[in-house]
């Protein structure tokens, strides 16, 4: 399984991942905090005034999302437990709801365009490598 990486100790501090596309050789995006716990997964993006090119939200357990009081768009790249790519919700809207992606387990929340801008699609390989704070 490639998502598989070795999980930083318990500490107040985010941790941060690289995601590359092992199928199309790109990278999806550089900088992606994982939200892992309860509290930073029901936050998500809500305190983030914009999502930067480069920049990304891994939600590890999530394969639902509310987009309930965003102020912009996302692309929304859902993943299985195996490192596939099994929806990607581009341009999703503030107030829209995906409420189930059959087979995934995280969710990557991308800046609207990204997915496309890596080429990723459903069935691509994604791979997480650490990168630090």
């Amino acid at each position: 399984m490639l998502l598989a990486c070795h999980h930083a100790p318990m500490s107040d501090a985010p941790r941060f991942v690289r995601v590359e596309n092992v199928t199309r050789g790109t990278t999806v995006c550089e900088q992606v905090r994982v939200a892992s716990t309860s509290r930073d997964r029901t936050v998500g993006l809500l305190r983030t005034p914009e999502v930067k090119p480069g920049e990304g939200l891994w939600i590890e357990r999530s394969p639902s999302i509310h987009m309930f009081f965003m102020p912009y768009a996302i692309d929304a790249v859902f993943v299985s437990k195996a490192g596939r790519v099994t929806k990607v919700v581009a341009n999703l809207k503030p107030w829209r709801v995906v409420g189930w992606a059959r087979g995934a387990r995280d969710c990557l929340e991308l800046r609207a365009e990204a997915a496309a801008e890596s080429g990723t699609q459903i069935g691509d390989e994604l791979r997480l490598a650490d990168v630090g704070s």
